[in-house]
């Protein structure tokens, strides 16, 4: 079967060679772990059981898990395999399955769900950079609880030049129209542990805090924001980039972050912001430590 599952729209035999997102047939994953440092909403007390698979549509050059989405790190599993890992996982008592960049598996993603939903008790989180055509998201009704997608860019030369995307925008917005209508309202349980509904992450970049207004004004004046969480964050590190790219070689600046955060308060968005220390490498796990 040829992939056309992303906006890439390869149309390429995986059994035989890769396309754009670096991955065959098989699905690979790089790390199952229990996963803390998600949003409140998702970790939780005990953690977000987290599948970091390997490979990526999206080719960002500053890629904080460069290590597994462009240098293809990781372990080859089965539909029935990737479902057992989730129910290890269940048995750890997370709050959630977290499926991280999902988008080039999201058919077998399915097939492992259909396995075991009488046995699953715990919501599905859908965990993208939000490159993805919006009539495949709408297949994972009914298999996704909670959509956490990204927002990158607004302006497609940006998207062009760092992720090698010039459609970007165009499909991630189509793309969040379609998770919000499969999770229409957030829904928390007792404990604040989000239970269905949408966030939507934007990482400030250096350089680019007008391209970041951009995008929140946009989308304000598209959708309701009282139906989706915004998580703003500011844990961009230039330790993945390479030297080429001087402009965005650096911190982001409290000011492009704080200027960014005050237009997201002044439209009304309401949501999670990181603080400006997350800024390090440190909350990049280490993929070759080991898996569940």
């Amino acid at each position: 079967m040829r992939c056309n599952i992303c906006p890439r729209q390869c149309n390429i035999d995986r059994s035989m060679r890769t396309g754009v997102c670096g991955m065959g047939e098989k699905i690979r994953a790089a790390k199952i772990m229990v996963h803390n440092w998600e949003e409140p909403c998702i970790s939780g007390t005990r953690g977000s059981g987290a599948i970091f698979f390997s490979g990526c549509n999206l080719k960002c050059v500053y890629c904080q898990n460069r290590e597994i989405s462009h240098e293809k790190y990781g372990f080859d599993l089965t539909v029935n395999e990737l479902a057992s890992k989730m129910l290890e996982l269940q048995d750890k008592c997370v709050h959630n399955i977290n499926l991280v960049t999902p988008t080039h598996y999201s058919d077998k993603i399915r097939d492992a769900i259909d396995l075991i939903k009488d046995k699953l008790h715990i919501p599905i989180v859908y965990n993208t950079s939000g490159y993805e055509l919006d009539t495949e998201i709408m297949k994972m009704a009914g298999y996704v609880d909670i959509f956490l997608t990204d927002i990158k860019y607004f302006d497609s030369e940006l998207s062009k030049k760092y992720s090698s995307a010039p459609d970007y925008y165009e499909n991630a917005k189509k793309a969040f129209a379609s998770m919000l209508k499969i999770a229409p309202e957030c829904v928390f349980d007792e404990n604040g542990i989000m239970q269905k509904g949408v966030i939507l992450r934007h990482l400030v970049l250096p350089t680019l805090r007008k391209d970041s207004i951009k995008i929140l004004e946009d989308v304000s004046l598209n959708f309701d924001i009282s139906k989706f969480k915004l998580a703003l964050m500011c844990q961009y590190t230039p330790d993945f980039c390479p030297n080429e790219y001087k402009e965005i070689k650096r911190r982001v600046t409290t000011f492009e972050y704080n200027s960014v955060m005050e237009k997201a308060i002044s439209i009304g968005y309401d949501g999670y912001i990181q603080d400006i220390s997350s800024s390090n490498k440190i909350y990049t796990p280490n993929f070759k430590e080991g898996k569940l």
